[in-house]
């Protein structure tokens, strides 16, 4: 069995999002598949080094071929990444068109890469949604008024839809569900990639800033990304006598404010120059604290974080804003859910009152919903592959 796996690590070449992506791989290696990662985006790639997007992908793939090959010796070999002005890395335009047309899957993560011509053999062609709202009220949209942006076909062109918006279809949920067949699904972590280690003493999340440019309006409503959540959580620090910081990237943070506050606050881009060094940062956290985009909170969307995963897999107990999710996912051992300010602090207080013992119900929520070859052999049982 042959899958294509994509992803957008060329265009994002940051350690967190090796593991987004790689873990998807990973996981379906363990299942049996020959796996190939392909990134196709038509986007520009980000450079680190610089700060800055454009269209030179020779740092972006040069960072695929070897996070690739640290996570899988077949991978760091099997795969091909075509930049946006049409530049391609990796193996030949010609072998990974052979490749896709044999094989057995397609999984589209994220819906990142273009669904050209030359991707629609497979037929298994899975699109995986694992931001809610953007591609609900933005993407989606977008390609049905331009089916033929980018000269690819667009996301209905796929054979099995999945989501990461566990409460889509609810009547609390305010996404449109655009008429698709949504299947729920969850980020995937490999448990053994995230062996417990010794905890460190500062809980830590990892933040992009302004994320969105403009403010996404719906039905005369606005959303936003993490900024309008945190702002009310700013104050934490001083509710609990615990060490917490935020390792951030993005547009201007305020980063003297939250000092003064008392948040230890870091580069993200430091902490998550390789996949190695990322996971380090979070196997030296003592926990995760976070918000969710104001855009996953006000939709009740249900959304789970790929990267709290990996916090739950470490055995780092995990205190973070409720999506909805805590209609599907256990809560209160391992795993706590809040709503403001007040509840957060609660919720760090819990934890450190018995800090071993939710060490231990971490990683099982992690064994129990996300486990990698659990959450894929399902997404294959639901799309007819098994």
């Amino acid at each position: 069995m042959r899958a294509v796996v994509t992803g957008m690590i060329a265009t994002y070449p940051l350690g967190g999002v090796v593991w987004d992506y790689g873990q998807y791989a990973l996981g379906l290696e363990r299942l049996g598949f020959d796996v190939w990662y392909l990134e196709d985006t038509g986007w520009e790639s980000f450079d680190p080094r610089t700060g800055h997007y454009g269209a030179d992908y020779s740092y972006g793939a040069s960072f695929v071929g070897s996070e690739l090959a640290r996570l899988s010796p077949a991978l760091g070999r099997q795969w091909h990444v075509r930049g946006m002005t049409g530049d391609t890395f990796g193996v030949s335009t010609e072998e990974i068109r052979k490749v896709v047309a044999g094989a057995d899957l397609f999984l589209n993560v994220s819906g990142g890469t273009l669904l050209r011509d030359e991707y629609m053999a497979s037929p298994c062609k899975i699109f995986i949604d694992t931001d809610p709202g953007w591609n609900h009220f933005v993407n989606f949209p977008k390609w049905d008024a331009k089916p033929n942006w980018h000269g690819a076909h667009g996301y209905r062109a796929h054979d099995s839809f999945f989501t990461y918006a566990a409460n889509i279809g609810s009547d609390s949920c305010l996404l449109p569900d655009h008429g698709i067949d949504w299947t729920v699904t969850r980020p995937p972590v490999i448990l053994d990639s995230w062996s417990p280690s010794s905890p460190g003493s500062t809980w830590t999340t990892v933040m992009t800033w302004n994320n969105f440019t403009t403010p996404i309006v719906r039905d005369g409503r606005e959303y936003g990304a993490k900024e309008l959540e945190f702002m009310h959580m700013e104050e934490l620090p001083r509710l609990v006598p615990i060490r917490l910081g935020i390792a951030v990237g993005g547009s201007d943070p305020p980063v003297d404010r939250w000092r003064a506050i008392g948040w230890d606050v870091s580069s993200a881009q430091e902490i998550s120059r390789t996949a190695a060094e990322y996971r380090r940062y979070v196997q030296s956290s003592r926990g995760e604290i976070t918000v969710a985009k104001n855009l996953y909170v006000a939709t009740r969307s249900g959304w789970f974080s790929c990267r709290s995963v990996c916090y739950l897999a470490a055995g780092r107990p995990v205190v973070t804003q409720d999506t909805g999710f805590s209609d599907f996912i256990s809560t209160g051992s391992g795993l706590l859910a809040f709503s403001d300010l007040d509840g957060a602090a609660r919720a760090l207080r819990t934890v450190e009152d018995s800090y071993t013992d939710h060490v231990e119900a971490a990683r099982d929520i992690a064994r129990r919903y996300f486990d990698a070859e659990r959450v894929l052999t399902d997404m294959l049982d639901a799309a007819g592959m098994n």
